[in-house]
């Protein structure tokens, strides 16, 4: 094997100076090649295997131009060949964008020419056309690598980019974070310092989508040693294989965010008393109390162990952490490298227990945004506690300091919100439908039911000359979604689309948010009389199930035969409590992916009704 090259950044174990995780990662290879390194659907890769795949696939990319400082795609579905080209891209120095296959391609596009990628990494069977000059390498091209003894890793600077993740943006066009190399050996080493991670070898379930900045933290681990298993998309989403492939594989830690507990709790409470314990990496939204103190109850007794984690994809997925136990929520302490500052707007500190912004310094704070210099100027500014020249990024996020010290979680100061982990500016949502010819303006809020959770809401005002049944048609929610479906991705689609006469206002002129109508109340207002309802009222055993199913869990009065399940509401958490209820009451296993692929009633029905009849 070729001789590893001493990290450029100094040792794993130094304060402040951890290793590249490309070092790490040869390390890894040195001390036990033949142990899995990666496993997924289709089969495994040890740690050798992995180490010759990579440094073919990167050998490939610095054919076409990868170097350090250029941003490389990636559009591949969850497997081992997208470890493969993640950590490819990392060996020939460059950074990576993840470019999920499941966003439309228009959004795609303006992401690809923001970041001036040039080489792209796709799968085999992929045909979406990219933008011009855009040239794409499937790993499949490749031949099988024949070098035992692989070249080591492009030599790479702290301050080079690590990967560019795009964040929903407030004026409507999402925006690239440029992390750094040495952010991410920072965080992993942060994680270590605290005690987060086992200082032995663990096998980690992969979860996050790659577009959500959260991935990196589980995905990277594979350089300090650890063995990952790549969740499928139907594992993600279905409890009882989830349960399946953490039994089979022996996963010892799995990220997930509090609303994913919320639907696995039973199967992984059952698992806890049977003594299989695992390790929860919570994060992406606020822990509920209630679910805090399940999972402090649990701690304590010796069954599950479950950390919160906290940070901005400004700097480098985490940057707090504490283990759920005792008290209430709260998102704990800065990791070893990170500097919290609670600040007034004169950039003041306040006092312990006092209401503030929280800022946060240190290796982990990001180059900035993309092609955004007075943005990124914005938002990264001079740390005046530092006097080094670094910079502080300012989070947005309301905070107040503990007597413990510890940090608990206010809310926001802006209108950004997470929706099942997710970060969306409601802005980037209204721009998008204001450009629909038949809205005027429109407000996006965030709408929370006892239910169906955490919703968006849209309000619109028609456009002036669309009165008559060609306004009606032109601003359909149907339509509506269609329109927004062409540029933001499924999790940023509202739920309900409101339209009124004017939209409510405050003595100060600004729209009157609590002044709105519950979205439930509007579609109850605006639902046809029964005698027209009942022409698609849901008919036989089945229909009529699945209509109770879906008003149940959705929180609506009124199903149709012909509703559809994503337009009334749905989404992937929801559909699997509609699988569970089919399962319970029919007997039947559906899985969650046939709810994708029949989301109007009467077709799942006609489905379900086949299953059960060749049962």
């Amino acid at each position: 094997m070729t001789a590893i090259p001493e990290g450029p950044y100094g040792n794993a174990s130094a304060p402040g100076h951890p290793a590249d995780l490309l070092a790490r990662f040869q390390q890894a290879v040195a001390a036990a090649p033949d142990r899995a390194a990666v496993h997924d659907e289709r089969g495994s890769l040890t740690f050798a295997e992995l180490d010759r795949r990579t440094a073919q696939v990167g050998k490939a990319l610095t054919v076409r131009g990868a170097a350090p400082g250029e941003h490389i795609g990636v559009s591949l579905p969850r497997g081992a060949d997208l470890v493969v080209a993640l950590l490819a891209v990392w060996r020939a120095g460059a950074a990576y964008v993840p470019l999920d296959p499941a966003y439309p391609t228009e959004r795609l596009h303006a992401m690809v020419r923001d970041a001036d990628i040039r080489t792209l990494l796709t799968a085999d069977d992929d045909d979406r056309a990219w933008p011009e000059g855009v040239q794409t390498l499937s790993l499949g091209e490749l031949p099988a690598p024949a070098d035992r003894n692989p070249a080591p890793p492009v030599s790479t600077p702290a301050h080079a980019p690590a990967y560019v993740i795009y964040t929903s943006g407030s004026t409507g066009t999402p925006k690239g974070v440029e992390t750094t190399r040495g952010g991410v050996a920072s965080l992993l080493s942060g994680l270590e310092a605290a005690g987060m991670y086992a200082e032995e070898p663990r096998v980690v379930a992969w979860n996050a989508s790659v577009s959500f900045d959260a991935s990196v933290q589980q995905w990277a681990r594979v350089c300090r040693g650890d063995t990952l298993v790549v969740l499928g998309e139907e594992e993600r989403t279905d409890p009882a294989r989830l349960c399946e492939v953490l039994d089979r594989h022996g996963v010892h830690d799995l990220d997930l965010t509090p609303s994913h507990w919320h639907l696995l709790r039973a199967d992984l409470l059952v698992r806890a008393v049977e003594g299989r314990r695992l390790r929860l990496f919570m994060g992406g939204e606020p822990v509920p109390e209630p679910t805090w103190r399940e999972l402090a109850a649990e701690r304590a007794g010796g069954r599950l162990e479950a950390l919160n984690l906290y940070g901005p994809t400004e700097c480098t997925v985490d940057a707090t952490a504490t283990w759920i136990e005792g008290g209430s929520p709260h998102i704990g302490h800065p990791l070893p490298g990170v500097r919290a500052h609670v600040l007034d707007a004169a950039l003041r500190p306040v006092a312990d227990g006092a209401e503030g912004e929280l800022f946060l310094a240190g290796a982990g704070v990001a180059a900035g945004y993309v092609g955004r210099p007075a943005l990124t100027a914005t938002r990264f500014v001079a740390d005046p506690f530092a006097a080094d020249g670094t910079r502080m990024y300012r989070t947005g996020d309301k905070v107040r300091r503990r007597a413990d010290q510890a940090l608990e979680y206010l809310g926001r100061i802006d209108r950004q919100v997470k929706i099942r982990g997710y970060r969306v500016e409601l802005g980037e949502i209204e721009a998008a439908l204001a450009t629909h010819p038949g809205v005027a303006t429109a407000v996006v809020t965030l709408h929370s039911s006892p239910a169906a959770g955490e919703q968006l809401a849209a309000y619109l005002v028609a456009a002036d000359g669309t009165e008559g049944s060609a306004a009606v048609a032109a601003a359909s929610p149907d339509a509506l979604r269609e329109h927004l479906a062409k540029t933001l991705p499924q999790y940023m689609l509202p739920t309900a689309y409101v339209t009124l006469d004017a939209l409510p206002l405050t003595v100060n002129g600004k729209v009157d948010l609590a002044a709105l109508p519950a979205p439930q109340e509007a579609a109850d207002a605006a639902a046809p009389p029964d005698d027209a309802a009942q022409d698609h009222a849901p008919d036989g055993e089945v229909e009529t199930l699945i209509a109770d199913v879906w008003s149940e869990v959705l929180g609506r009065a009124h199903i149709r035969a012909d509703d559809d399940f994503f337009a009334l509401g749905g989404h992937s958490l929801i559909a699997l409590r509609v699988v569970a209820r089919l399962k319970k009451q029919l007997g039947i296993a559906v899985s969650s992916r046939e709810v994708y692929r029949h989301p109007r009633l009467r077709d799942l029905a006609q489905h379900v009704e086949t299953v059960r009849v060749g049962r």
